[in-house]
């Protein structure tokens, strides 16, 4: 395994991480079996950047994380986020009608302690505000953040989704170590004044599904997905986009053919070629997906190659909204 710096500190993050989602959230079944087995394979393979957050399965991914996280504490660097609330309780995605939004410095305090609870540790080592709340200033939200790390209970602090206007608001309140940010060959939003924005304040950039949820495997299908599983709600999944992606991914997986890797790992290596201060964080649950995500970090584009890329993406440019209305007018504020 690679590793890069965390922003302008000395931590040293393995170059792909593990997104924890999909275990026991929104991606179908869950095996906690295979779980474990594929955390305890990801400290095999060097993999020490665990991604996870509270909403997910309303605590439990934390819960499962926790099984592998306490006795190896040392080897893993844990990121969790918070503010995403369930109005009935029941566990939603980001757009459901019974999900909101909290960034309140009071539901940071009784945020914070819950996962640090579940994840069964004393210290998160990075914790995100999964949004910013439109009607909470983003100095309220950071400034009850920065009061966590006066206590101890965080190392340091980022922000997900967030434009940059309140990336700039965040930081000049508490330096902000990491912008999470969905970003992929589909997904191209931050390219621009965010990634401008993160490049300037030195915050590194933690791209979320960077195989497009997926999709650059190849191998999904999206009719044999299980019928509460969330990408069945994306645009990108339906009608005329689905028809555009799956020519792009099938232009795609030739060219990785030719490069001697899977359509994921080369979707994963252009990610990591946009620069070093981009630490992407694949999901899976398998431990097959995870080595070959590992993989990624081997391979080499040249300035050719990384053109090819680009023009396969401008030939099908009908790839369709990453969220839903709902769950996209939550993020960039």
């Amino acid at each position: 395994m690679q590793y890069r710096n965390l922003g302008k500190t000395n931590e040293r993050l393995s170059a792909i991480g593990l997104g924890c989602m999909g275990m026991n959230f929104a991606y179908g079944p869950a095996d906690d079996k295979e779980n474990i087995a594929t955390l305890e394979k990801a400290l095999d393979l060097g993999i020490n950047f665990w991604d996870t957050a509270d909403m997910y399965g309303n605590g439990a991914n934390e819960e499962l994380i926790s099984k592998v996280l306490v006795p190896n504490r040392e080897k893993i660097f844990i990121a969790t986020k918070f503010g995403f609330r369930f109005k009935d309780g029941v566990a939603g995605h980001s757009g459901a009608a019974n999900t909101f939004f909290d960034g309140s410095p009071a539901w940071i305090k009784i945020a914070v302690e819950q996962s640090l609870r579940r994840l069964r540790i004393d210290t998160i080592d990075l914790y995100y505000a999964h949004r910013v709340d439109p009607n909470v200033p983003i100095e309220e939200t950071v400034g009850a953040m920065a009061d966590l790390v006066k206590e101890g209970k965080v190392r340091y602090i980022g922000l997900s989704e967030a434009s940059p206007a309140s990336i700039i608001k965040a930081n000049t309140i508490h330096p902000i170590a990491a912008l999470q940010s969905e970003y992929s060959l589909l997904a191209r939003d931050v390219e621009g004044e965010v990634l401008k924005t993160t490049r300037e304040l030195q915050i590194s950039l933690i791209p979320y599904a960077p195989l497009a949820r997926g999709l650059f495997s190849n191998v999904l299908d999206l009719n044999s997905l299980a019928e509460d599983d969330f990408r069945r709600t994306l645009p990108r999944s339906h009608g005329e986009h689905a028809e555009n992606n799956a020519r792009l991914v099938a232009d795609f997986a030739l060219l990785a053919k030719d490069k001697n890797c899977t359509p994921a790992q080369l979707a994963l290596t252009w990610v990591l070629a946009q620069g070093d201060d981009i630490i992407p964080i694949p999901g899976t649950k398998r431990r097959k997906y995870l080595e070959e995500n590992a993989g990624a970090v081997e391979i080499k584009l040249t300035d050719q190659e990384l053109a090819l890329i680009d023009a396969i993406a401008a030939k099908y440019p009908n790839i369709g909204a990453r969220y839903s209305e709902g769950a996209m007018a939550m993020v960039n504020h």
